[in-house]
């Protein structure tokens, strides 16, 4: 997190595109909330008015979804682009990169972002969850049984769903699903995937965004409660979800910057290693530390982050 916070802050333009994107998700926000209005203050039945809601609902997270994950493409692709044009021998930095990115994003892989945001969020909390849960069920065979089954059923699910799949698609410009496919088994051919099953970045990432959330609610809430008493809990509330929402988004570039980095490490660890040398020879021995405790047996060094015969990456 540290490096990507780094590299993150190396971008001046990247925390723009997240701003831009804020201020788009709090316009759709204030439509959505006008819409809402509209249906619980029309004359439909009970019925019929739950069912709008719902649909109202999921429109809310889908497009809230699809705003993170274009930031999250824009992102990656200039990383990916900075990290491949590094170093004496690297060709020289297309002109315009944040731009460049920005426009393969919202044309050629708006598709993709659309179909993955309907399901990377939640299949990857379901797996967190389901592996919260494994820890915890002790010698009961019968239960650890169901939840192993459950937890294979997910792992299967991330082949196809997980959030390195848009690193993959800013890169090379794939379907969501063969990028999804494709960089969980690059992970799992060269190791990385044991480095990703203990990454813990998303769950600290999650905790600043609820904490955001927590503070922006807190003093709203603070000040609603001396000017307006009666609606204390419900501008509270909002609030917290408001600064949620607006935290979270600002904090997609440095998730963003963290998949790239894995994902570049596996294709070509010279590229991570051009960049910051020292944090490479980190990536290499932690790795291979993983790797060790994972199989109960030595492996030679050598091994570990072997390059595959794919080139450095570059902007389709």
């Amino acid at each position: 997190m540290q490096k990507a916070v780094k590299m993150v802050w190396e971008i001046r333009a990247a925390s723009r595109v997240s701003y831009i994107f804020s201020a788009l998700l709090l316009l759709w926000i204030t439509l959505w909330s006008f819409g809402v209005s509209g249906v619980v203050a029309s004359g439909i039945g009970d019925g019929g008015r739950w069912w709008l809601l719902l649909v109202f609902s999921i429109s809310l997270f889908w497009t809230g979804a699809i705003l993170c994950n274009l930031v999250h493409v824009t992102i990656a692709g200039v990383i990916v682009l900075v990290l491949a044009h590094n170093g004496q021998d690297a060709p020289p930095m297309p002109s315009r990169p944040l731009l460049r990115s920005l426009r393969h994003a919202i044309s050629t892989s708006l598709g993709s972002i659309c179909y993955g945001s309907l399901f990377t969020a939640a299949i990857r909390t379901l797996r967190w969850a389901i592996r919260g849960l494994r820890s915890r069920i002790g010698n009961n065979e019968c239960l650890l049984c169901c939840v192993d089954f459950l937890f294979n059923l997910v792992e299967t699910l991330v082949r196809f769903f997980n959030k390195y799949a848009y690193v993959e698609v800013a890169v090379y410009g794939k379907s969501f699903n063969c990028s999804a496919r494709d960089a969980w088994e690059l992970f799992q051919s060269t190791g990385i995937e044991a480095l990703v099953a203990y990454d813990l970045s998303g769950a600290v990432l999650l905790m600043a965004v609820i904490l955001g959330g927590l503070v922006t609610g807190s003093c709203v809430g603070i000040w609603t409660w001396f000017k307006r008493r009666d609606r204390f809990v419900m501008v509270g509330s909002t609030s917290m979800i408001l600064g949620m929402i607006l935290v979270g988004m600002s904090l997609v570039v440095v998730e963003s910057a963290i998949t790239s980095i894995y994902i570049c490490y596996a294709v070509d660890p010279s590229l991570i290693s051009k960049w910051d040398a020292e944090f490479a020879d980190q990536i290499a021995e932690t790795l291979h530390q993983r790797l060790q405790h994972r199989s109960g047996r030595d492996i030679p060094a050598h091994m570990v982050g072997v390059q595959l015969p794919n080139p450095a990456p570059e902007m389709v």
